[in-house]
């Protein structure tokens, strides 16, 4: 579709929703568009909420759309089908006033070579505008959100109701997380945040995170509730050799460091070590920064303690990263359970005699998780599991597996606002 060059947010948005439903990009990385960063503080704001708001809806919206027409646009008109997404958000889940929301949603087109369904939006958000509360309140919207696949997945795995607790608790915007080393009292204070029992700082406020106290000076970083918690099982690490096999961006290396660690990070992607380096520039922390494999490279000598938050399907983190569940596919997961079970192998010789091995996995698949860690001890490893207590995760017992693993799920404090589901065995090498 031939347009002007996008300056508004809203053409921006549509633009951006193309690159992420039609061309597999990434939520996060659409979002450091240098179109977007020159909008004011506002603008950006909007336009992430925009996109996140119709990813996360996007099962009730085309739902609503079908209800409105006789049969989808056809395929090479998709931009036009983008453009009705954003005005049902805005309409039926922004709240956003019913002529603006229609009015825009109708500009997007008018000028380019879909302005011939210009007319078609206008009849389809204007019916919206009169009936679209009173349908939205009628749809199952856990179910209809998450892709079939998944849905039957997690039902499979944890039961129905328990899966429409995951789905429901992914419908809602995820508050901020923070991780202070130290004083989280009075952090909490300056930051206008509450301690959550994990001991994470969780804050609601709006607002550039830059442009927070302590930022600069390095006193805290951002982490998802349930990121947090991983690192912890080491125990104690002061003065031990810690290795972070798949360490960017980096925020339990930073918790290890924190912690008096020696740490290794290790990772692939020289572009993600960037950024890690200046966290840890910013936070006044040391770590040894190595570019590799973690699945092919051999260290100097065996560690004390390795963490290893594999690369996985992140399932688990659709609150924050709602274009996940669009981009997934059981494929993917198959190939992801491979690499997991090559780190895994790999691991294990790089650890001391006596020596802790946390393997975790932002993902609710078990195929991720719990199977992996099954797999790799009946293959006679030398490991042994290491049960986790509640007391060493704020007393969230209902986090705990029978196996004495680390499950967390969206719907755990639910009430506080949830966290993103992480896996997490501790194993000892025997």
């Amino acid at each position: 579709m031939s347009r002007k060059p996008t300056t508004s947010p809203r053409s921006l948005a549509l633009d951006l929703l193309s690159a992420i439903l039609d061309r597999n990009r990434l939520l996060d990385d659409v979002l450091d568009d240098s179109r977007l960063t020159a909008l004011d503080e506002r603008d950006r704001g909007f336009v992430r909420l925009l996109l996140a708001t119709t990813l996360r809806r996007l099962g009730q919206i085309d739902d609503l759309i079908l209800r409105c027409m006789e049969k989808p646009l056809p395929a090479k008109s998709i931009a036009a089908t983008h453009a009705l997404r954003l005005g049902i958000a805005q309409l039926l889940f922004l709240g956003v006033a019913a002529h603006a929301a229609i009015s825009t949603s109708v500009d997007l087109v008018k000028g380019t070579q879909l302005a011939g369904f210009a007319k078609l939006i206008n009849a389809v958000l204007r019916r919206l505008d009169r009936e679209g509360a009173a349908l939205a309140a009628a749809q199952d919207a856990p179910m209809l959100n998450t892709p079939d696949w998944l849905w039957r997945s997690w039902v499979g795995t944890y039961g129905e109701d328990k899966a429409r607790a995951i789905a429901t608790a992914h419908l809602t915007e995820a508050p901020v997380d923070i991780t202070v080393p130290a004083d989280a009292q009075g952090w909490a204070e300056k930051l206008e945040a509450e301690i959550l029992p994990t001991g994470t700082l969780r804050r609601r406020g709006g607002g550039a995170v830059a442009g927070l106290a302590g930022f600069d000076e390095g006193t805290w970083w951002i982490q998802d509730a349930a990121a947090a918690l991983p690192a912890r099982l080491l125990g104690d690490v002061t003065g031990k050799s810690v290795a972070d096999l798949c360490a960017a961006p980096g925020g339990k290396a930073l918790q290890l460091a924190a912690a008096g660690g020696m740490v290794t990070a290790v990772d692939r992607s020289a572009k993600r070590l960037v950024r890690f380096t200046a966290n840890l520039a910013r936070l006044g922390l040391s770590a040894t920064v190595v570019e590799a494999d973690a699945g092919s490279w051999t260290p100097p000598a065996p560690f004390d303690a390795i963490l290893l938050d594999a690369p996985c399907s992140a399932t688990g983190t659709l609150r924050r990263h709602p274009d996940v569940a669009r981009h997934k596919n059981p494929a993917e997961i198959a190939k992801l359970s491979l690499v997991q079970e090559r780190l895994l192998g790999a691991a294990v010789p790089m650890l001391k005699p006596g020596g802790m091995l946390v393997y975790c996995v932002c993902s609710l698949e078990p195929q991720e998780g719990v199977d992996q860690v099954e797999r790799l001890l009946a293959s006679g490893a030398p490991l042994r599991r290491v049960p986790i207590r509640a007391d060493e995760i704020g007393g969230l017992a209902e986090a705990i597996t029978p196996a004495g693993d680390l499950r967390t799920l969206p719907c755990h404090l639910a009430e506080q606002g949830g966290m993103d589901a992480f896996f997490a065995a501790r194993l000892q090498r025997i």
